[in-house]
């Protein structure tokens, strides 16, 4: 895992120097967006670059996911170049195997011809992962997966999934592969689907570099517990990396991390720091409408806050009422600190 706290993220305004663990963003955070309706964008297209030059306007943010391949035009010294003058690590590269041509499937794709394609895409982020000296490959297969019943083969479909992340991770021993999985959408059923299911791909697979990347917004909205989901993927030992952001849990919103369920992000948070994982707080938001920027400064001032609480809150306290069971006891002690924290930001 990072040595991800080795960073202070010290605010200067609040005189605050807490010795902040490393806070991080996929750079989509910080580009244009299209969707059905505003099939022109709610703001012009913007380079791979000039995401790097936001990412870096963020006060308290050192670390980025980057996709691959890069916008056009944009070259791997360039990106190399940017990343050492605004002094942004690299958490992950993540290939985008998402898109029109991957249609049907990058894994799972009926045509043996589109797979390679896919693997090829993916060896050769691969390759961007040790040029930026990143810290693994993030697969997300979003369009691995069906729609209709009786659409697939359900048996032939897993193997596919599974035989296919086993090559791409034998092929790639020296790198740690982070699958990140989501309930749905683009697909309306995702093969990676919720945490057990990723487990049990991972054990089917059998290679000790094969990890999960665990969405906070795709656990909630999934029906999961982001608090249970974790604690089961640490058990498991295969918590590589997390992405944190927040929904109404009917769908992937990706809206700021605590504007909905803060009490939730914080149990999340609190089942890593009892366990001891390291890593980056990482942001996954699509601010669609907002400044990039400002929801990005946002994000990390609610991420700080709950870094405060967890140093305040009276965990012999919380253990007792958890062994209890005792759901207000537990409440009272977790809103304390919660709210305390949060009232002096």
């Amino acid at each position: 895992y990072l040595a991800a706290r080795g960073r202070s993220c010290a605010n200067e305004n609040r005189g605050d120097m807490t010795d902040y663990p490393m806070f991080g963003a996929g750079l989509w955070h910080f580009a244009s967006y299209v969707d059905r309706y505003a099939t022109d964008g709610y703001a012009p297209a913007v380079s791979t670059l000039e995401m790097i030059e936001r990412a870096a306007q963020v006060q308290g943010l050192g670390a980025v996911d980057v996709p691959y391949p890069f916008t056009p035009g944009v070259t791997l010294d360039q990106v190399q170049q940017a990343l050492r003058t605004h002094g942004l690590i690299v958490t992950g590269v993540t290939p985008e195997i998402y898109l029109r041509r991957f249609g049907k499937g990058a894994f799972t794709n009926p045509d043996p011809a589109v797979r390679r394609q896919a693997l090829e895409l993916m060896n050769e982020a691969a390759g961007i992962v040790r040029a930026l000296d990143g810290q693994y490959l993030k697969i997300w297969p979003g369009q691995d997966g069906w729609d209709y019943p009786f659409q697939v083969n359900h048996h032939d479909l897993w193997a596919l999934a599974v035989d296919g992340m086993r090559e791409l991770a034998a092929a790639n021993a020296d790198l740690r592969i982070a699958i990140e999985y989501k309930p749905r959408e683009p697909r309306v059923k995702m093969t990676w689907d919720s945490a057990a299911r990723s487990i049990l791909g991972i054990q089917q697979i059998g290679l000790d570099n094969v990890g999960v990347l665990l969405d906070f917004g795709h656990s909630l909205y999934g029906g999961e517990s982001p608090a249970d989901a974790a604690q089961l993927l640490i058990d498991h030992g295969v918590l590589y990396g997390m992405d944190v952001n927040d929904n109404l849990r009917g769908w992937d919103d990706d809206l700021v991390v605590g504007t909905v369920h803060l009490t939730e992000i914080f149990e999340f948070f609190y089942t890593l720091r009892i366990n001891n994982w390291v890593g980056v707080w990482q942001l996954d938001q699509f601010p669609f409408r907002e400044d990039t920027v400002e929801a990005a400064q946002l994000s990390i001032e609610t991420l700080k806050a709950i870094y405060r609480a967890l140093d305040d809150l009276d965990m012999d306290a919380l253990r007792d009422a958890q062994a209890r069971q005792d759901a207000i006891a537990a409440q009272r002690i977790v809103q304390r600190a919660l709210l305390s924290s949060m009232a002096g930001q």
